[in-house]
């Protein structure tokens, strides 16, 4: 794997375990808290798509962006209809903050980029996003959240979201 591969799944490693001194592990959130990561990191990807779709020129990356836009709000609309049900509002937490203290910086950074540039950093990050989303979710959160409801909820976003992964990683090899 490239050198600036590496370095971005370990940055996506480190967005997901890094926290202050109070923080607990991912696997220790509570199902309020776990919702509302899961809310910032789906409107995080809404954000990276609204990116691309102003600076790409690049019509498949504007495919993926519509298409991440479109599923990510869905699945959050599926998410507050939920906690509207239950009565619950969900709970800011060390991991949301981190993920949207990191997704500033990234943004900001992305920003600075055209052309190929913008398209394989966008990529690459969708990628790396995807895969450390996907295995926060399939072995952090779903084997411990505890309402039914919830767990259905992220059982079936995790399905589409391996898809999101999958349609990714063949946009980098495109690319590169």
């Amino acid at each position: 794997m490239p050198i600036h591969k590496r370095l971005l799944v370990l940055t996506f490693f480190l967005f997901f375990t890094q926290g202050t001194a109070h923080a607990q592990s991912p696997a220790e959130l509570n199902d309020l808290e776990i919702a509302h990561v899961a809310y910032i990191a789906d409107t995080i990807d809404i954000r990276y798509a609204h990116l691309a779709l102003a600076l790409s020129e690049n019509s498949s990356i504007h495919k993926f962006a519509q298409t991440m836009i479109r599923d990510h709000t869905a699945v959050n609309e599926q998410a507050l209809a939920l906690l509207k049900k239950l009565g619950a509002n969900p709970q800011d937490n060390f991991l949301s903050k981190t993920l949207q203290k990191n997704a500033n910086a990234l943004i900001t950074e992305m920003s600075q980029l055209r052309g190929t540039a913008f398209d394989r950093r966008y990529a690459e990050n969708e990628l790396a996003y995807h895969q450390a989303v996907n295995k926060l979710v399939e072995f952090s959160f779903i084997p411990n959240i505890e309402s039914t409801q919830v767990k259905s909820l992220f059982q079936s976003a995790l399905k589409i979201f391996k898809a999101h992964e999958k349609h990714a990683e063949m946009m980098v090899k495109k690319i590169n």
